[in-house]
């Protein structure tokens, strides 16, 4: 299998590779939730604003003619893509704003899953499990997915919902493609997007995501909206926007088409020794079950595991005394989700505590 296209943006995640403590970004707090909460500095406002002047309005009229053109070459509609471009007429200063200043700031595992996994969150989640579960069992039968990530991703990426972004996907991409940083792949994207527009019959105004373009409530890029999107009915166009079966069908699309192994436990918590050095874990360090019990791992409970055969690896974020977490096949693929361990254990805590 291939490797799908991300969910959302690649710079959106803000991730490194840290030990103990690590560098995160308001957007792993929650798809866009987090994004109402980011901060206005003075000079990333005005940054954002010269480069909207700098440009001018002859650049981005010719950027967008080029953009016509290059579009009606790929054989979509002339006067759709023309509707769409229409909605954009100067670089967006809110978008450069947002993408020019994303900030990083120091979080242990311990107070990411605060945030995250807050009682607000999860008691949204388990009234919406709790309206949606005949049709969640549906979708999870369908296509071979367990029914908690489908609830850890709907809730983490947009609260159930309730916050999708309010940025026209077209004028944000056509923003970030004309602004040069990383032209080539908001470009590509904003394609993407008026294939959409042209195939699947979405008015332009109403495809609204996050400043970086990542679109309705399972927060997909334009490339991932091709790729895994999945009608409910099978009638018409998945509605990722305001269609809760269509919503819940591509996030467990998604999963499916990279791998998902239903039945299967993404992980569980653990006693791991503080003798275990972090070095010898991590999610690449795999071994079997027997092998971490010689290490002095036990299940939470102290017990032992009782399949011994199996594969897993051992993550503790946090370093001795933290939380730990024996992790499987399946939290590799939510990771294909966001490739963030912080992530992938929220997904897979939120979905245990709302279903």
């Amino acid at each position: 299998m291939s490797t799908p296209e991300p969910v959302i943006a690649p710079e959106q995640t803000g991730t490194r590779k840290q030990t103990g403590r690590r560098a995160v970004s308001r957007a792993l707090l929650g798809g866009v939730a987090a994004l109402s909460v980011a901060p206005r500095p003075v000079l990333a406002r005005a940054v954002a604003h010269r480069a909207v002047a700098s440009g001018g309005a002859g650049a981005y009229e010719a950027f967008l003619a080029g953009v016509h053109s290059q579009a009606v070459g790929m054989g979509l509609s002339s006067s759709l893509v023309t509707e769409a471009l229409s909605l954009t007429q100067r670089p967006n200063a809110k978008v450069l704003e947002l993408d020019r200043h994303q900030p990083e700031f120091t979080l242990t595992w311990a107070q990411y899953r605060a945030k995250v996994l807050s009682t607000g969150k999860i008691d949204a989640g388990k009234a919406a499990y709790a309206t949606n579960q005949s049709l969640i069992g549906q979708v999870s039968s369908r296509l071979s997915v367990d029914e908690t990530p489908i609830m850890g991703i709907w809730g983490l990426e947009s609260y159930y919902g309730k916050l999708t972004g309010h940025f026209n996907v077209i004028d944000a991409l056509a923003t970030l493609a004309f602004d040069g940083r990383r032209a080539a792949f908001f470009r590509s994207e904003l394609l993407k997007a008026l294939k959409i527009l042209n195939e699947r019959g979405i008015p332009p105004s109403g495809m609204v995501g996050s400043y970086a373009g990542a679109m309705g409530q399972p927060q997909f890029m334009p490339s991932a909206y091709l790729s895994y999107a999945h009608s409910f009915d099978g009638a018409g166009p998945a509605n990722i926007w305001t269609s809760v079966p269509d919503v819940l069908s591509s996030i467990a699309n998604y999963l499916s088409r990279c791998g998902w192994l239903s039945g299967e436990p993404w992980g569980q918590a653990i006693q791991a020794p503080d003798t275990l050095q972090q070095a010898e874990i991590g999610r690449e360090h795999k071994r079997s079950l027997a092998q971490w019990m010689a290490a002095g791992v036990r299940r939470q409970d102290g017990g032992r595991f009782s399949h011994e055969d199996v594969i897993g690896a051992v993550v503790r974020p946090d370093g001795p005394g933290g939380e730990a977490f024996m992790v499987y096949h399946n939290f590799d693929v939510i990771r294909r989700y966001n490739p963030s361990d912080y992530y992938a254990l929220g997904v897979g805590l939120m979905g245990l505590m709302t279903t």
